[in-house]
């Protein structure tokens, strides 16, 4: 749905933010605004900053920014449309008239959840009649207590046929309805009356965000197929897009600031009575792109726990393969194998709930467990097969669409690969570093050198040979020179590096006026080569200011620099140079911009450090896709 501009003002108008904020965040007023410790994050020192007047929030050490519906939508898991319903509760508003066939739409919808509901009741008082008592000795032998039972509201579907859609037509529901609702199926045949959808199975209550039964899950007792059912898909019910529990464990992950991802139903419910409330389970598939959204609501990186076995590495992978190419900063996840022939219902009831704690305690991050099951996946003893790895993994790593995940995952594994493979630890083989799950230092990132970024990562075979053996050992001044050098021999490489090359600064004032004025001539010649660049100097009289930074000298420091070198030598040498100078500078100006930010809070200010956070951003992102095409 859609809401006019003018609606959403007045929500902001009649709704104080540093109201709403200050439910979840203790509040200092300093001036006109208010600060605090940001919910997005843990920190000791209060970064987080609310502006009554302008009607926004920002976090300086996050960059979390936004209004007082983006601040509800983030910190209590709802859309944007609830967030908005529930706003207008508080500021008094109606929520505006709908187009009729939403009101027609909205209205049905309302019947299938009052006609829903009535099914859960249905079931859960069939639990406890004489029909139900085998439902009910199997949830006691799995060791479910009265009080979890009535919290998930299971249930019990009836093997006599009829009994659900004879209770729901005495409530005055159609059968047309019945089958809308996913609990009845409607015969090919005409004039037959439906058919229940669960027969003779234990029953689990699915509910919405807003804790609505929508759907149902059934285990089938005895030795009938499938062993478990839900519900088909619906208007108000989309397994792909569900995660089961996920009413029942928002507030506690809000409150743990975490969430456990796991297989089935009874895997949810035994963690709940152990205590691990913040727990949930996809609906009998693997773990959809929307449904790792969903677990973004609750959690940054939410921790999926898969069986030890060969299938739960299957579905560790498929995980993976899914939430790369979402990944982004402060969003992943993280992975617990449980032992072998262990689920998290059986760890808990056999060990106890400290046995599943350390475990959580131990969950990978999942640059590691990728690591991990791309190491395992083939032998790795010979040069071919290592050079697959290194394939792979920068396979892996291009689906990442986010730039700087991207680019720190490129460091990561091109860590991870110099410690395996370098450093004379190949001699002993893949089985002395295979085995490992904690990568140990490697995983951390590379340091920077002085006044730059650490060496590019994933280097094109031969670029570090290409850049010459000296290059890092080089003097400032002679890293500047070599980038002239490397722009007067490889124009080509200006216009696709034009937005970096412009917000760089060269320390050499002289130096830095031969970058400006190359750029210059760049601009006003289509064709550019290193002929017209030193016709251009010598006829202003500067032939000695090439001579400069085209000498032997320079050369034999950078390969690449030379005109004969390979452009893809070429273009990652440049690169690595512009990170080295600008990286820091930009760093420089951000944090300037941020302080100032902090000081006086205007548009002005805060759109200066957000400009500068994207031209980072970009130089990062530019400089992991170039590695890439290496």
């Amino acid at each position: 749905m859609s809401f006019s501009p003018e609606f959403l003002d007045e929500i902001r108008a009649r709704v104080p933010l540093a109201e709403i904020v200050g439910k979840r965040v203790r509040l200092t007023r300093k001036g006109r605004e208010f600060s605090g410790l940001c919910p997005f994050h843990n920190e000791k020192t209060p970064s987080f900053t609310v502006s009554e007047d302008k009607g926004f929030f920002h976090c300086f050490g996050c960059g979390q920014h936004g209004d007082v519906i983006g601040f509800v939508m983030r910190t209590e898991a709802l859309s944007f449309p609830e967030a908005v319903e529930k706003l207008a509760g508080i500021a008094g508003l109606d929520m505006p008239s709908r187009d009729p066939r939403d009101r027609e739409r909205s209205a049905e919808n309302k019947t299938l959840h009052v006609l829903i509901e009535a099914a859960a009741a249905h079931f859960e008082s069939q639990l406890r009649m004489p029909a139900g008592k085998a439902a009910m000795e199997y949830v006691r032998g799995r060791g479910l207590d009265e009080a979890t039972i009535r919290q998930f509201r299971l249930g019990y579907a009836g093997d006599a046929e009829g009994g659900l859609r004879a209770a729901l037509k005495r409530a005055g529901f159609e059968d047309a309805q019945i089958v809308a609702a996913g609990l009845a199926k409607q015969p090919e045949q005409e004039g037959r009356a439906p058919f229940e959808y669960f027969r003779h199975r234990l029953m689990f209550p699915i509910a919405d965000r807003r804790g609505r039964i929508v759907a149902f899950g059934g285990r089938v007792l005895g030795d009938g197929q499938p062993k478990y059912l839900n519900s088909p898909d619906s208007e108000l019910f989309h397994k792909g897009r569900m995660l089961y529990g996920f009413a029942q464990a928002r507030a506690a992950a809000r409150e743990a600031g975490d969430v456990i991802v796991v297989e089935g139903y009874m895997d949810v419910i035994a963690l709940a009575q152990a205590g691990f409330r913040a727990a949930v389970a996809p609906l009998g598939t693997a773990l959809t792109e929307d449904q790792i959204v969903e677990l973004w609501r609750l959690a940054p990186e939410p921790v999926l726990c898969f069986d030890g076995d060969a299938a739960g590495q299957r579905a560790a992978a498929r995980a993976i393969e899914r939430a790369l190419p979402l990944l982004k900063p402060g969003h992943s996840l993280r992975f617990v194998s449980l032992p072998a022939g262990e689920d998290p219902d059986t760890l808990v009831r056999r060990r106890g709930r400290e046995a599943m704690a350390v475990l959580l305690k131990q969950a990978e991050p999942m640059a590691v467990a990728l690591w991990r099951l791309e190491i395992q996946a083939k032998p790795l003893d010979t040069p071919e097969r290592r050079a697959d790895l290194h394939a792979r993994l920068r396979r892996r790593v291009g689906q990442i669409l986010d730039p700087t995940v991207r680019e720190f995952y490129r460091r990561h594994f091109s860590a991870e690969l110099r410690g395996a493979f370098g450093g004379g630890q190949a001699q002993a083989g893949p089985r002395s570093w295979a085995q490992r799950a904690d990568p140990g230092p490697r995983a951390r990132w590379s340091p920077r050198g002085p006044g730059g970024p650490a060496m590019p990562l994933f280097e094109p075979p031969g670029s570090r040979v290409a850049r010459g053996p000296a290059l890092e050992q080089t003097t400032e001044l002679r890293r500047q020179q070599i980038l002239i050098a490397t722009l007067v021999n490889h124009p080509k490489l200006i216009e696709e590096l034009r937005e970096s090359l412009a917000q760089l600064t060269l320390p050499d004032r002289d130096l830095d006026n031969l970058r400006a004025e190359i750029l210059h001539l760049s601009a006003s010649h289509q064709d550019l080569d290193g002929g017209v660049i030193e016709r251009h100097f010598s006829a202003k009289g500067e032939s000695a200011v090439l001579e400069m930074v085209l000498n032997v000298q320079v050369m034999k420091h950078a390969d690449f620099a030379q005109r004969e070198a390979a452009p893809e030598a070429a273009r990652s040498g440049l690169t690595h140079l512009i990170n080295w100078f600008g990286r820091p500078q930009l760093e420089a100006q951000l944090a300037e911009a941020e302080r100032l930010a902090a000081a006086e809070t205007t548009e002005s200010n805060w759109a200066r450090a957000d400009a500068l956070r994207r031209s980072l951003q970009a130089l990062n992102a530019r400089a992991a896709d170039l590695e890439a095409e290496g």
